[in-house]
Formats: structure tokens, C-alpha cells, sequence
């Protein structure tokens, strides 16, 4: 009998977790990575902002539009 594979937890889930939910997940995780910085919350909107419009963008460069 062929021993099974071990899955870390971690990879389970980013395999489970669609695109933009991995996005978002990522996101948040910069969120909470840079509160104690000197960037102001307007900072990181506007990089995340910018990293959602460059993330749709190719997903409609993708589909064709």
C-alpha cells in the first residue's frame, strides 16, 4: 500500500481559494503587515486599489474584451 501524501495546511487552503479570493486574502495580509508603518491607511487603499484594477484588467485582457 502506497503511503499518502502529507498537505500542509496552507497549501490546502490557497488550493481551495479562488483567484480573487486569494487576492483578497493577500491584500489583507498587507493590511495588517504594514499597520505599523509610516504609511497612512490612504496609502495602502490606493496601492490596493491599483492592485485590483491591474488584476482585472488582465482577467479581461484574458477573457477577449
Amino acid at each position: 500500500m502506497k503511503a499518502t501524501a502529507r498537505i500542509s495546511p496552507e497549501d490546502y487552503i490557497l488550493s481551495v481559494l479562488s483567484p480573487e479570493d486569494r487576492l483578497e486574502a493577500a491584500l489583507k495580509i498587507a493590511r495588517e503587515s504594514f499597520k505599523k508603518t509610516k504609511l497612512t491607511v490612504k496609502d495602502i487603499e490606493k496601492a490596493v486599489k491599483k492592485a485590483r484594477r491591474k488584476a482585472y484588467e488582465e482577467t479581461q485582457n484574458q477573457s477577449g474584451r
